[in-house]
């Protein structure tokens, strides 16, 4: 059994939504992000979406676009993302670690490349947004022969057979963009978000995570009555852009955002 699959299972049988914080690595500066890692693992992370710096991330929003470019602005690249999950996990071999980003430093890699260091650094699952399931043949493939987990989006936007199409493809667990528009969208209407998760359950054993627009911590604790996991990015992102000239006051501030939104969402 995967460690997302575990981790899930453990979650649901404690009665508890999952917290998935997500950071950008190397931002802002390569030398924190295992550490900021460890702290949002102490605040209390279920997983960790780890986002690989990208020169154009068309789904993120201005926040998480400034966070790669000065990752970027390190030279960070893919390789040295694995690298930073396998130094996470000399300490920490339990916490479900996802790489969240896009195709063309995959593809400049190699899929089976790819796959391999990903699962030899401890890399579970990736959320490649630019890849549909009828274009990503090899790449699942890859994925699927090293027991990594591909996990897909889906909008509200998305058609019955969309849901039904992805849901077949998808492992892991699937992730549902609460908004129409990129990370940081506000307007979150959770009475629309809980009807397409149900219409989404029917399609999928899977647990489903809603994520874009979780700003707080009673939009987390109320989005957790609803979904198997809360995904917070921008919120967190924010913090690391107001202290990226003090770095050492980063995982504290993190870990007060997160650990806010875990009480409530434990509360909830």
């Amino acid at each position: 059994m995967s460690r997302i699959a575990a981790r899930f299972d453990e979650l649901k049988a404690r009665g508890r939504t999952a917290l998935i914080p997500f950071i950008t690595a190397g931002d802002p500066n390569p030398e924190i992000t295992v550490e900021l890692m460890h702290a949002l693992v102490d605040a209390g992370a279920d997983l960790i979406e780890l986002g690989v710096p990208f020169s154009d991330p068309m789904a993120d929003g201005p926040v998480i676009q400034r966070a790669s470019e000065r990752a970027l602005e390190h030279h960070v690249g893919l390789h040295h993302v694995l690298d930073m999950v396998g130094v996470f996990r000399q300490r920490d071999n339990a916490t479900p670690v996802v790489l969240m980003g896009y195709l063309n430093p995959i593809e400049v890699m190699g899929y089976d490349r790819f796959a391999e260091q990903a699962a030899a650094a401890g890399v579970d699952g990736v959320l490649v947004v630019d890849i549909p399931p009828e274009e990503g043949h090899g790449l699942l493939e890859a994925l699927h022969e090293r027991e990594l987990d591909q996990i897909y989006l889906l909008a509200p936007t998305s058609t019955e057979a969309r849901i039904e199409q992805i849901c077949q493809a998808a492992s892991g667990f699937v992730y549902y963009v609460s908004v129409k528009g990129v990370t940081g969208a506000s307007h979150l209407a959770l009475d629309e978000v809980a009807e397409k998760l149900q219409r989404i359950r029917a399609h999928t054993d899977l647990p489903v995570g809603v994520g874009f627009g979780i700003k707080d911590a009673p939009t987390a604790a109320a989005v957790s009555r609803i979904a198997d996991a809360v995904v917070v990015g921008s919120a967190l992102v924010s913090q690391v852009e107001a202290l990226a000239e003090r770095p050492r006051e980063i995982a504290p501030a993190l870990t007060e955002v997160l650990g806010a939104m875990r009480a409530a969402m434990d509360d909830a």
